[in-house]
């Protein structure tokens, strides 16, 4: 089973008549790469937090939000007088500065920092436990979504091997009459240099077996195959393995170059093109894989 690293997770809960709300989203990345948000009183525990993320979600690129609300009558908030005074002078000495027309400065001002002083705050050791569960839930929730996304995405990938497997067996056919044409091509070009009389015909057989083996595509399609049949089994296999799927889209692409390098046939040559295609879009795909 695969995980996608595209992924959401919500989870709230009201807590000595506080409402927090943990929300994470997840992008691809090679590793974890971690945006924090979160209030003031959370600092002492962001050790914590990003060890639980990274034990959870494992990689990708995370944005992760802790928000509170405060529910209770009597808000533990005041305002910062002094400050504020400070901010309208300046606001107010700088316009006719610049000779703009005075406005009311308050909604600007009460979005500066500083301006609204809130409580200090600690977190009980209990406190802190249910928002650690609240912080697990909303990371469950998010590989959740991780999962389901994996599942569409493992299809896409499943059906994408399947494609290149059908154009390596229709390569079989043009592989036959390759070989026959590459005789005869061979063989015209030594009678444009030589009589007949004059070539050896054992010499030749020899020659001509050791030219078809060196173009020989036999063992590249057995490998391409093994690599096909590997990529799915890693798919389905426990654990986070989106890197490990992308050395095996790297070996597949070997053994397709090199089919194509050794192909000596149009018609060969296109299926390698088809092949390579798809391989495109599967790597593209893997690179989402957890």
């Amino acid at each position: 089973m695969i995980y996608s690293m595209t992924g959401y997770g919500k989870a709230s809960r009201e807590i000595n008549k506080k409402k927090f709300t943990v929300e994470v989203r997840t992008l691809n990345s090679k590793s974890l790469d971690l945006n924090l948000k979160f209030p003031p009183v959370f600092r002492e525990h962001e050790s914590e937090i990003r060890s639980l993320i990274a034990q959870i979600l494992d990689r990708g690129k995370v944005d992760f939000w802790i928000m509170q609300e405060d529910l209770a009558e009597n808000s533990s908030f005041s305002i910062n007088e002094p400050l504020v005074q400070s901010y309208y002078r300046q606001l107010k000495d700088l316009s006719s500065a610049l000779q703009i027309q005075e406005t009311d400065w308050m909604q600007l001002i009460f979005r500066l920092p500083e301006v609204i002083k809130t409580s200090e705050e600690t977190l009980s050791d209990e406190t802190w436990k249910e928002i650690k569960s609240l912080i697990t839930d909303a990371l469950t929730r998010c590989m959740d979504f991780r999962r389901a996304e994996g599942s569409s995405l493992m299809n896409a990938l499943d059906n994408h091997v399947s494609i290149i497997e059908k154009y390596l067996e229709t390569a079989t056919p043009f592989e036959i009459t390759r070989t026959e044409k590459l005789r005869e091509k061979l063989r015209k070009s030594i009678l444009e240099l030589l009589n007949e009389s004059e070539i050896d015909k054992n010499r030749f057989e020899q020659e001509i077996i050791y030219y078809l083996e060196k173009l020989d595509i036999s063992e590249e399609k057995v490998r391409l195959k093994s690599h096909c049949n590997y990529f799915r089994e890693t798919m389905h296999a426990e654990g986070f393995n989106g890197r490990k799927l992308n050395f095996i889209s790297q070996e597949m692409g070997r053994e397709i170059n090199t089919l194509g390098s050794k192909a000596s046939d149009a018609n060969i040559q296109r299926i390698v093109v088809l092949m390579k295609d798809e391989l495109e879009k599967i790597k593209e795909q893997v690179m989402n894989v957890l």
